[in-house]
């Protein structure tokens, strides 16, 4: 059991150290991309922002110090999140289960307009679990594509990545510096954020 060391009163998140760290060991962190506008890129042929390949190694983890990480990306879908379906968000589910023997934190990007539906899928799935999950898996996205200047994706990849690693198992979504746990959450579109569900 992993000891606790800080407990944030303002949304009941618990975190601890992983003593595996002190010794300097390498950790594999999954990081799973279903598109959203943190991923659009620009089409110079059509003049719009579409979901492609994922671009996060280059835009961020490569610009990044991490000695103790080895990044795992995959693309699970490449999907404006205003599209995903049910069944995509099963996908996703059924994504984070099938990886979770693999000891690994996990990060899942994911559009803003629909994220707090498939925390709500994944915590509803969670609740009827014989087993919960045993990893953290910490979900974010960003409200201006990766690419604009004044983009808030690299800020919270970065944080939730920083999370994976600070927090117990369960699904959590990490955004502009605040950490939520599903379903007390939603996204507060005047203000460009999320914030928690009174």
């Amino acid at each position: 059991m992993m000891p606790k060391f800080r407990e944030s009163r303002g949304h009941g998140v618990n975190f601890y150290t992983n003593y595996k760290n002190f010794k300097n060991q390498k950790k594999k962190l999954l990081l799973f991309s279903t598109g959203g506008t943190i991923e659009k890129i620009y089409d110079e042929n059509s003049g719009s922002l579409e979901n492609r390949e994922t671009v996060i190694k280059e835009k961020i983890i490569d610009r990044m110090r991490y000695p103790y990480l080895d990044f795992q990306i995959k693309a699970v879908m490449a999907k404006d999140s205003l599209h995903i379906t049910d069944h995509d968000r099963k996908i996703i589910y059924q994504v984070i289960k099938d990886h979770e023997s693999e000891d690994a934190s996990m990060v899942i990007l994911h559009g803003t307009d629909t994220v707090d539906q498939t925390l709500q899928y994944c915590y509803e799935q969670e609740q009827q679990a014989k087993k919960k999950i045993s990893v953290p898996v910490v979900f974010t996205g960003s409200m201006t594509p990766l690419g604009f200047v004044d983009s808030d994706a690299f800020q919270n990849v970065v944080e939730a990545i920083q999370a994976s690693q600070l927090l117990e198992p369960g699904f959590y979504l990490s955004f502009h510096g605040q950490v939520f746990i599903p379903p007390m959450l939603q996204k507060n579109r005047e203000k460009r954020t999320f914030e928690k569900k009174l």
